[in-house]
């Protein structure tokens, strides 16, 4: 029998565990397992007007969110009677209201514009920092150019590496 299957041949899909830090991992993992198990329309439907959902396909959407998230989520998801309901209160929840939203990205350029690598720092440590931040940015829905990310590179490294900045210009 294949993995994941059962022997009825359904698919056996694991759902990931929300945590602090993974919200847009879990998301993307859940918006995944929810196509594949064909539930995703109960949180995002293809035509954004339809305000009803299948009852069924809800309550199985429903389910695989209360199945990946700690309980103390889970505990105000209790009033939420629909899966886009409860979708939103955990993306409002981890992601932040608009302004917060607009606040940690204003925070996050700032901190991107900021950095300088050290001497002591290997061009991959930096260059891998600036790649988180820019994720962490691109994650609450701003966009940032790879040729930004580029130059922000050339200009923040040590003049010991000046030669190997001019070669990957």
């Amino acid at each position: 029998m294949e993995p994941g299957r059962t022997k009825e041949g359904a698919m056996n899909l694991s759902y990931p565990m929300l945590s602090r830090a993974n919200y847009t991992v879990w998301a993307m993992k859940m918006m995944v397992n929810m196509q594949a198990h064909g539930v995703w329309e109960a949180v995002s439907p293809k035509n954004p007007k339809t305000t009803e959902v299948d009852e069924k396909m809800d309550k199985i959407a429903l389910a695989a969110i209360y199945q990946s998230v700690p309980e103390n989520i889970l505990l105000s998801l209790a009033d939420k009677g629909t899966a886009r309901e409860a979708w939103e209160a955990i993306k409002v929840t981890c992601q932040g209201a608009e302004r917060v939203k607009s606040a940690k990205v204003q925070t996050l350029k700032t901190e991107f514009e900021s950095m300088a690598m050290k001497d002591s720092e290997s061009i991959d440590d930096f260059s891998m920092k600036l790649a988180g931040i820019v994720t962490n940015i691109r994650a609450l829905g701003e966009e940032v150019a790879e040729s930004y990310v580029v130059k922000k590179l050339l200009r923040a490294v040590p003049s010991k590496f000046l030669q190997i900045a001019s070669t990957i210009e």
